[in-house]
């Protein structure tokens, strides 16, 4: 007889979670509906099965190997797989045309293959730019003053689709000092990301700001964030 586990932890984190992001919402000032992502890094398959099944559209792997090895077991009833990790060039190929969203385009020389692998496949691969909004040299992501002429060479690649902007903010003592680089993040998303888009006729009202996680997704909900990325506050039991 098959094991039928216990699963009420989930449902109070996703209740939890939920309720906050209502909230806080509500408190933001940009009238946004923010989408939930789960980050899946230490979630089994059928942690994430479950959530599907209560109602969660996104989630989101951060290792390639983690992702291929979940897939044969995933039914995630009509919803989405994303990339959410540092995506090396050479395993781009396991990754495009498997997820719906890259999270995490930093350079051009990604794009590029990310392009390529796109073209085989007859496909156009969505992707976020990462900004690196705590301008921090051992990270990823691209310093926000870059990203104007970032974008002018993201967007001359055809099989590949800039949906929005993702960033990481530095790791925060208290949960306050996050809300500087959400803000300037969304200026960023508004001045740069959105004119750009508008001035080239890509414009659409799906643009995608992923900012936050479980440490600090209420903050980027209130300076503008429309999707956030929570791992250890869905799973935790």
């Amino acid at each position: 007889m098959e094991e039928v586990r216990d699963f009420s932890y989930l449902d109070r984190n996703l209740a939890e979670i939920r309720q906050k992001l209502a909230a806080a919402a509500a408190r933001s000032p940009y009238g946004q509906e923010p989408r939930l992502l789960l980050a899946t890094k230490y979630a089994t398959a059928e942690e994430m099965n479950y959530c599907a099944a209560a109602g969660v559209r996104l989630f989101g792997e951060n290792r390639v190997p983690a992702l291929l090895e979940k897939a044969d077991r995933l039914d995630l009833a009509g919803g989405e797989m994303h990339f959410i990790g540092s995506l090396q060039t050479n395993k781009v190929k396991y990754v495009v045309g498997r997820v719906a969203l890259i999270h995490s385009l930093d350079s051009l020389k990604l794009a590029e293959e990310i392009d390529r692998q796109a073209k085989k496949r007859g496909i156009t691969q969505d992707v976020l730019v990462e900004i690196n909004s705590g301008r921090e040299e051992n990270k990823g992501g691209i310093f926000p003053e870059l990203l104007g002429d970032f974008l002018d060479g993201a967007f001359a690649f055809p099989h590949l689709r800039v949906r929005g902007l993702m960033t990481m903010a530095p790791v925060c003592e208290e949960k306050e000092e996050y809300r500087k680089y959400f803000r300037e993040t969304y200026q960023i998303f508004i001045d740069i990301f959105e004119k750009k888009l508008h001035n080239i006729g890509r414009y659409n009202d799906t643009s995608i700001l992923s900012m936050g996680m479980s440490d600090s997704f209420e903050i980027a909900v209130e300076e503008g964030a429309n999707l956030v990325r929570l791992g250890r506050a869905a799973f935790a039991k």
